[in-house]
C-alpha cells in the first residue's frame, strides 16, 4: 500500500530522491565516457547478410555513416515468428533512425531467420526499421547471441561469463565503427544491459506501481506481441 502524506512531505522526499537521481545521471555520464574509451577491436574477415536488395556485408550495413548499432533480435531460422520480448523492445525502434543518422549512426536489427521470414513478420507488426538476416554466417555465434547444440549441451560464454547450458538464441546490442574499409567492434551488451533501450519499461518505471512483476512466474511473463494482447 502507498504512503499517504501531505504535499510538503512529498516535496521533502522528492528532493531527497532528486539528489540521488542526479547522482545516477552523473554516474551514467561517467560510464558512457568509459564506454567510449573501450578499445576498438578489428572485425576479422566479413559477414554476409540478406536484405531487401540481396546480400550485404557488415561494412555495407553502415549505410554511408561512420557508426553502426546492431540489435540482435531473437528469431531462429526454424521459428515461425520473432521472440515476444524482442518484439516488445522493437516496438520502440521506429522513428529513431532519422535522429541517429544526424549523429552519424545507422541502426539495424539482425536475426538468423531467413530474410523472407523477417520481412513478413516486420510487415505483420507494422515496423519499418532495417532488418537483415545473418542466416548462414557465424555473426550471431561470434557476438554471443546464438549458441550451437554443443554449447547448449556442454556450456558456452553467455553475457561474458560461462553458462552451463545457454539458450539457442539470446538478445543483445552491439556497436561498430569503421575507418576506411576496416570495421571495428566497440561495444556489446546483453540481458539487463538492454533495459535502457526499452522505451516502454522506461515509462513504466515512472509510474507508482512500476513494473509490478514480483508475483509473476518470471519477470516478463506478462509481455505479449502487441497484436496478441486481449482488449
Amino acid at each position: 500500500m502507498p504512503t499517504i502524506g501531505t504535499h510538503e512531505e512529498w516535496l521533502e522526499a522528492r528532493l531527497e530522491l532528486l539528489a540521488r537521481e542526479k547522482e545516477l545521471n552523473r554516474m551514467r555520464d561517467e560510464l558512457a565516457g568509459e564506454r567510449r574509451r573501450l578499445p576498438w577491436v578489428p572485425v576479422p574477415g566479413d559477414y554476409v547478410f540478406g536484405g531487401p536488395d540481396g546480400e550485404r556485408s557488415l561494412r555495407d550495413l553502415f549505410g554511408g555513416r561512420g557508426q553502426l548499432l546492431v540489435y540482435h533480435f531473437m528469431f531462429g531460422p526454424d521459428w515461425d515468428e520473432g521472440c515476444p520480448s524482442c518484439s516488445f523492445w522493437a516496438d520502440g525502434f521506429d522513428g529513431v533512425g532519422i535522429h541517429l543518422a544526424h549523429r552519424d549512426v545507422t541502426f539495424v536489427c539482425t536475426s538468423r531467420a531467413p530474410y523472407e521470414k523477417l520481412d513478413a513478420y516486420r510487415a505483420r507488426m507494422g515496423w519499418s526499421f532495417p532488418w537483415y538476416s545473418s542466416y548462414g554466417s557465424t555473426f550471431n555465434y561470434d557476438f554471443g547471441v546464438s549458441f550451437t547444440p554443443e554449447q547448449q549441451r556442454d556450456g558456452g560464454t553467455c553475457n561474458f561469463v560461462h553458462h552451463p547450458h545457454p539458450p539457442d538464441e539470446a538478445p543483445g546490442i552491439s556497436a561498430f565503427a569503421h575507418r576506411g574499409d576496416e570495421v571495428f567492434h566497440t561495444y556489446s551488451s546483453y540481458s539487463r544491459g538492454l533495459d535502457p533501450i526499452n522505451v516502454a519499461y522506461q515509462l513504466i518505471d515512472l509510474t507508482p506501481m512500476g513494473r509490478d512483476e514480483g508475483g509473476l512466474e518470471w519477470p516478463m511473463a506478462w509481455v505479449r506481441r502487441h497484436d496478441a494482447y486481449d482488449g
